[in-house]
């Protein structure tokens, strides 16, 4: 009976603990409205496509863990499908360990096959948006709003970039509240970024940054830009550039035998703790 009463309660925390999906959009993303009732497709084992109606998915660390750090997760896949699994729910997970509570967007696609979207103006929108929603709503995920993070893999480093490089604010006489407050992220995690969204300088208050990418990835030329232009502002960040990786090593357990690579989520972990972002 004991062994059934527990099991009873695993199963309910479990189910308990299940992340919850939030649209970005009550009635539907601007210019998608007419297109919000589509479903996504699971166009590989490892992606999806169609994201017609924007969310979040929020991944919460366990009762009495979080530490009031979030961090918003924008996968890959190159503005044509998103790498949802390696790229989203599993570093979602991973930061969850760490006492961070995660968002993973599921934005729209504008390279989509037929797609009438824009990066600079439907991405953008996306990506304000979910930076928003976490930070108006901070104190009911369990989160402060000076300590919102913008994580970024492949084309979703592009997203990343807008958040951290756009030059809008919210607006304070907005309707909608979301609307109201800053979109610009507290700090940035780039992981073998693509070049949209990065400016010819950065501003004097870039948010701190940390950067992996392998050097024999086409995108590490991204990185070095990027720091370049760090160090030019003199902000804090952190580089890392493995030996040989290529482009989509995710959160490193593809390559088990390339320890630098199968290990970088503690690299990722140690900044965190070492910039104040893992303490309460």
């Amino acid at each position: 009976m004991f062994v059934a009463i527990c099991a009873l309660v695993m199963a309910s925390s479990y189910r308990a603990s299940d992340p919850d999906v939030i649209p970005l959009w009550p009635n539907g993303a601007p210019g998608s409205e007419a297109r919000r009732g589509e479903k996504e497709n699971r166009v590989h084992p490892w992606s999806i496509a169609n994201i017609q109606n924007p969310t979040l998915t929020v991944y919460r660390p366990k009762p009495g863990q979080g530490n009031g750090t979030a961090v918003v997760i924008c996968p890959g896949g190159g503005h044509r499908e998103l790498v949802i699994d390696e790229e989203g729910t599993k570093p979602a997970k991973f930061l969850t360990e760490l006492g961070v509570t995660a968002f993973v967007l599921k934005y729209r696609l504008f390279r989509e096959d037929g797609s009438k979207l824009t990066f600079d103006r439907d991405t953008r929108a996306d990506v304000y948006r979910a930076m928003r929603m976490v930070r108006a709503r901070a104190s009911e995920f369990g989160v402060q709003p000076n300590r919102i993070g913008v994580m970024g893999f492949s084309a979703g480093g592009e997203n990343a970039s807008i958040a951290a490089f756009g030059t809008e604010t919210g607006n304070p006489n907005a309707v909608d509240p979301v609307d109201r407050v800053d979109q610009h992220p507290n700090f940035a995690i780039w992981i073998y970024p693509g070049p949209l969204g990065v400016p010819e300088t950065i501003p004097v208050d870039a948010p701190p940054a940390f950067m992996a990418v392998a050097s024999d990835d086409g995108l590490s030329a991204v990185v070095l830009s990027l720091a370049g232009k760090y160090h030019a502002a003199h902000r804090p960040m952190e580089v890392h550039i493995f030996a040989s990786g290529g482009h989509g090593f995710n959160m490193g357990d593809r390559f088990p035998k390339n320890r630098a690579v199968n290990t970088w989520p503690q690299r990722l972990a140690d900044w965190l703790h070492d910039a104040g972002w893992l303490s309460p």
